[in-house]
């Protein structure tokens, strides 16, 4: 079984490209320990600040958006890199539709906490949007994953695999109470904290509020690793149908919905504490984050 602090510095190598850890051809244990020093330690740490706020806050994708982000630094060659970008031009637009359901959640929370009065029921209905799109995922880029299998080599398939399971685990680490002392709700708020000015009384009060919150369910990371281990054994295997796998559009429906409810009742618990300088500076870097967009080159 991989050691978290391998899956963890496999997600640094997933960020540059590099193979540290679980390495992508085969090379290495996936136990080993990663070096006592590494180059360019500041802007892997940046870079990996950077991935954790993106599965912070977007999660319309599910499993889905794992695979796309994967290519990004999977090490192809140039007679294979015009058909993978299209793959992954054409995932991006199969989760488009989602996407745009969680857009429409963030400016909506974005207006309520500008006003000083997050419509709860609004809220709910953005994130049973999210949801219900981003279960027709998996069906809906089927083609594009049984293309993205037949043009990658063996060891290339298992590369992505170690990849998407990297962003698996990132994304557990900034959502969940996984992995990490104090949980993904306590960084995002000393995070926020800082960019906003928050007083020592505000943060008592969010996490006050954080508390009570009962805005998303009880997240159950074991259907996801189901599903990841049903994924990983079929993708590598020869022959491969991502048809045949029969329950990843459920699992896109649980990681999808229950981030972007996890995401909005943070954000809502946040806003009542606020002063208006901070609600109207907050609600400009939500509209932000709602106007994201990845696409090919993975921006």
């Amino acid at each position: 079984m991989t050691s978290m602090r391998a899956m963890w510095w496999t997600a640094r190598g997933m960020v540059f490209g590099a193979s540290i850890g679980l390495t992508a051809c085969g090379g290495g244990s996936a136990n080993s320990e990663p070096p006592a020093s590494a180059p360019n330690a500041a802007a892997d740490d940046e870079a990996m600040a950077d991935l954790t706020e993106h599965h912070r806050h977007h999660h319309h994708g599910g499993v889905t958006m794992f695979i796309a982000m994967s290519l990004d630094s999977l090490g192809i060659s140039e007679e294979q890199r015009i058909t993978v970008e299209k793959i992954q031009t054409d995932l991006y637009a199969k989760m488009e539709p989602a996407r745009v359901a969680e857009q429409n959640l963030v400016l909506a929370i974005a207006d309520g906490i500008a006003a000083g009065n997050v419509d709860q029921g609004k809220v709910d209905s953005a994130v049973a949007a999210v949801a219900s799109a981003a279960s027709g995922l998996h069906d809906a880029a089927a083609d594009a994953l049984n293309q993205l299998h037949a043009v990658l080599t063996p060891p290339q398939r298992a590369a992505l695999v170690d990849k998407v399971k990297a962003h698996w685990y990132i994304w557990k680490r900034a959502n969940t109470e996984e992995n990490q002392a104090g949980g993904g709700r306590r960084e995002h708020l000393a995070k926020l904290a800082n960019e906003l000015g928050l007083t020592p009384d505000q943060v008592s009060k969010i996490q006050a509020g954080l508390g009570a919150s009962k805005s998303a369910p009880p997240f159950d990371p074991q259907e996801i690793d189901a599903h990841l281990s049903a994924f990983s054994a079929a993708f590598e295997a020869d022959p491969f149908d991502a048809k045949s796998l029969s329950h990843e559009g459920s699992a896109n429906a649980h990681l999808a919905g229950w981030g972007a409810a996890h995401m909005a009742g943070f954000f809502v618990a946040v806003g009542p504490v606020l002063s208006p300088e901070q609600r109207t500076k907050l609600a400009a870097m939500l509209r932000e984050h709602a106007s994201h967009k990845e696409d090919s080159a993975g921006s």
